[in-house]
């Protein structure tokens, strides 16, 4: 009993982190929303039901968090928004600061990944 206890515990600080950092994702470009979110809403739905109804209830993130969810879907919208928001970032990053070429290169693989990533999640259910 007492592991279960403790276990329900990490969960729900974990998910109180990942929420701590997708909200700061939501204000800073450079950090991602969506899978803390994601985290925080798995990490809620094994810990505490009542934050988990919260989260998924709040009217920018809840919609997409049970798209998620329950089909592993992910909006046109949402996919377009992202890798724009990826390519800019990225962009800026790369040709706009004076950083190793390997950084440069590495980069160019972790946005070539998300981006692989989101676009080949399924649009619909």
């Amino acid at each position: 009993m007492p592991v279960k206890f403790a276990y329900k515990q990490l969960l729900f600080l974990s998910g109180c982190l990942s929420l701590v950092l997708g909200f700061i994702g939501a204000l800073l470009p450079i950090l991602p929303t969506t899978p803390f979110l994601i985290l925080a809403a798995y990490c809620f739905s094994k810990s505490s039901p009542r934050v988990h109804s919260w989260l998924t209830g709040l009217p920018y993130f809840g919609d997409a968090i049970i798209d998620w969810e329950t089909n592993k879907v992910i909006r046109p919208k949402a996919k377009l928004l992202s890798v724009l928001v990826i390519v800019l970032v990225f962009s800026g990053s790369i040709f706009l600061t004076n950083i190793h070429n390997g950084l440069k290169v590495m980069l160019v693989c972790i946005a070539l990944g998300c981006i692989t990533f989101i676009t080949t999640r399924k649009s619909r259910p």
